[in-house]
């Protein structure tokens, strides 16, 4: 806030309380209107630091400015006054670019948050405003009152303190980014440029021819005056030397005592808007440009020779910073190292007209295309692309917890381990976070018209979800992740059979978990699929020998409302069992037990983190199912150390063997069933054996042997 009580202080004496008042109140109603009004997903979020009202030239130049960068290539950016971020903003943008903006206990909530997802997080500063070793330097800081500097370096050093809190920074000049990587070593420059309007109101500008040659000091800021104070002897040279010499001082300047005597040649203009600033600087032939040798000086831009040259008005600047980085000296400007320079220079650009047309047509040409916004943005763009990690997104149709439904999210977290930035759309779902395991996910509608941010891959993850992607024009590759024949899923008179055959013929990269499903989509669409087959959490398990001496615990899981889940044969089995000798345990997300079944404990919506404890607790898995891309209940049960007794399918039979791992029934077969499960029971070398095999057959599908094929596949282009 220091800025804005120094501030306060010049529209004070120059404009009276009633100025003050005006602009007091153009500020908080500016403050509260400074939120974004779109609701959709965007790329960057510009977090402004400075009022635009109190202090508009900063962040003019690195908000406004670099926003334009972004946008005339693509990318939509937003903008929020730094007082009224809100967390709930961190899912809507990829990326984060905080100019000059304090440390605030919000602020470093948000950043955490934003790091917590991937989010990258900067720090853009185009001055040294971070350490008070720099701005003391300054005069005018020096000369502040007490209590004044207090607040000032109290603002400066949290300055500091949200700077190394953030991922790295964006600065202007070689000179910043070597004193700022002392507090952040990712520092890179993206230096200051001309925005499209600046150049339109500069080319609109006709020169005229004039009796007098005029040199224009634009201060920009009160902490100027001691660069003025540099060249001075210099400018009493020449108004001494030279009649027709006239000297404009532009800005927040106080006239020096010995330059009044020259008053006549001396014109004070008033500190004034932009836009007014091209046709003023247009009438200078010369552009002083002085800066005393500091390192916070060092540090400054060249905004004052860019929008010279755009008007082509020649510049004669400090041999220092910016300046001698960007200026091509006798061609593009004249860089000066001394006051005898200053003097010699200023006499030759008087004298010589051509010499200074000449300069200002050089750096006309050269600062339209390398210094203004149109023309220098690709380039920001590619840095922020190799700073954004990949951005995922996962569509789902609802978020409960089911087979598919898991293994989508277990890849979304193994992308999101790895770095990744992991999303999930939803088309039924309201809220606006979802948690995995110890994995967290911004929510967001599944709307195109929501989504217009660059996104580098898609993923739908059942049929509904295929078109929807498809009609999102943001994604650049899309994918399919296939669990079952879905097709299945539906009567001959369900229309909805139909939606989900042609979900399969989309030109999308088609990524399946078993090998019969790739072998389908191949012979019956003609996709060319990726078989990631899928994991477990050896982890999660600890596996543990069943004594199986008391009652023996039965456990049933499945969907008995879904035919291809067979749940019912499961239960006329296990009614066929003697209730002395066993207990019957159900689990199913969705549906309840028919009025039929025995069941003596019902588990509904246990949360995944939980069931792997449900399995550990139970000696036997009947698993009955007709139809399963992949089945995780046989796996999950032989990595707790049970026993599985089970029908085969295409979702089981990669890894299931009779005898070896489990027992395997015909369907249909309910006193096979039956045997095997008693035989389990009675036979102790043939549970040792199963036992052994089944924690084997647990571990050879553990997820961190298949994670590289999963980080690869989502990044893979067609």
């Amino acid at each position: 806030m220091s800025d804005l009580v120094n501030k306060s202080i010049q529209v004070l004496k120059s404009e009276g309380i009633s100025g003050l008042s005006k602009h007091v109140s153009h500020y908080i109603k500016k403050k509260h209107v400074s939120k974004p009004k779109s609701d959709a997903l965007k790329d960057v979020l510009f977090i402004n630091g400075c009022s635009r009202d109190l202090l508009p030239h900063p962040p003019r130049y690195r908000v406004t400015h670099q926003m334009e960068q972004l946008k005339v290539n693509g990318y939509t950016c937003d903008e929020v006054f730094f007082e009224n971020v809100d967390l709930k903003q961190v899912r809507m943008y990829s990326c984060f670019i905080i100019f000059r903006a304090p440390y605030t206990e919000k602020l470093d909530a948000f950043i955490q948050l934003a790091k917590s997802w991937n989010k990258p997080v900067l720090y853009d500063v185009d001055d040294l405003v971070i350490d008070t070793k720099y701005t003391d330097q300054i005069a005018y800081v020096k000369n502040m009152d007490a209590s004044q500097k207090a607040r000032y370096d109290l603002d400066v050093m949290k300055n500091q303190k949200l700077l190394k809190l953030c991922d790295g920074c964006i600065t202007t000049t070689l000179a910043l980014k070597k004193e700022l990587e002392k507090y952040n070593p990712n520092v890179w420059i993206n230096r200051n440029t001309a925005s499209i309007e600046m150049v339109t109101l500069s080319q609109e500008i006709k020169k005229t021819s004039k009796d007098t040659v005029d040199m224009g000091y634009f201060s920009g800021s009160i902490t100027h005056n001691e660069d003025f104070e540099m060249i001075k002897p210099a400018l009493i040279d020449v108004l001494n030397a030279y009649d027709y010499v006239r000297l404009h001082l532009v800005g927040e300047i106080d006239l020096p005592q010995d330059l009044k005597m020259y008053a006549s040649k001396i014109e004070v203009h008033p500190f004034m808007d932009y836009k007014k600033l091209p046709e003023l600087i247009s009438k200078m032939d010369m552009n002083l440009a002085p800066l005393t040798s500091t390192i916070f000086n060092e540090a400054k831009s060249e905004n004052k020779w860019v929008e010279a040259s755009l008007v082509k008005t020649c510049t004669i600047a400090s041999n220092l910073g910016a300046f001698k980085e960007m200026i091509e000296d006798h061609k593009t400007g004249i860089l000066c190292s001394n006051i005898d320079e200053w003097k010699v220079e200023l006499t030759n650009l008087i004298e010589n007209e051509i010499l200074r047309n000449t300069l200002a047509n050089n750096a006309y040409a050269y600062c339209l295309k390398h210094c203004t916004t149109m023309y220098t943005g690709n380039s920001f763009v590619l840095r922020l692309k190799e700073i954004i990690k990949p951005i995922v997104y996962f569509a789902f149709s609802k978020l409960e917890i089911s087979g598919g439904v898991m293994v989508a999210l277990r890849h979304a977290s193994i992308l999101q381990a790895a770095g990744y930035q992991v999303g999930l759309l939803s088309l039924f779902d309201q809220t606006s976070e979802y948690s995995f395991l110890k994995h967290s996910f911004p929510v967001l509608p599944f709307d195109d018209n929501k989504l217009d941010a660059y996104i580098d891959c898609g993923v739908a993850t059942m049929w509904p979800t295929v078109k929807l992607l498809d009609d999102v024009r943001c994604v650049k590759n899309k994918k399919y992740l296939v669990q079952n024949y879905e097709i299945d899923f539906y009567d001959f008179k369900d229309p909805n059979k139909i939606e989900a055959n042609r979900s399969y013929s989309y030109r999308f990269d088609y990524v399946t978990i078993s090998k019969w499903c790739k072998e389908w989509l191949k012979s019956e669409f003609n996709q060319d699929a990726t078989w990631i087959y899928n994991g477990i959490d050896i982890e999660q398990y600890r596996p543990h020998k069943r004594e199986l001496k008391n009652k023996i615990r039965i456990l049933i899981e499945g969907d008995s409302s879904s035919a291809h889940k067979n749940v019912d044969e499961a239960f006329m089995i296990t009614n066929k069992l003697d209730t002395n000798h066993y207990e019957i345990w159900y689990m199913s997300y969705n549906a309840k037990p028919k009025d039929w079944y025995r069941v003596d404990k019902f588990l509904h919506r246990v949360p995944y983190e939980e069931v792997q404890k449900v399995y550990a607790d139970c000696d036997i898995l009947l698993k009955t199912s007709l139809l399963e891309s992949f089945s995780y209940p046989p796996i999950e049960m032989m990595a707790t150390g049970g026993y599985v007794v089970a029908l085969l399918n295409d979702g089981n039979k990669e890894y299931l063997e009779d005898g070896k791992n489990c027992l395997i029934y015909q369907n249909g077969d309910i006193d096979k069933a039956v045997h095997c499960i008693e035989r389990i029971v009675s036979d102790q070398a043939l549970r040792d054996v199963l036992y052994t095999n089944g924690i084997n057959t647990a571990k050879s599908r553990d997820w961190n042997l298949i994670k590289d094929s999963i980080l690869i596949e989502y990044v893979k282009e067609k």
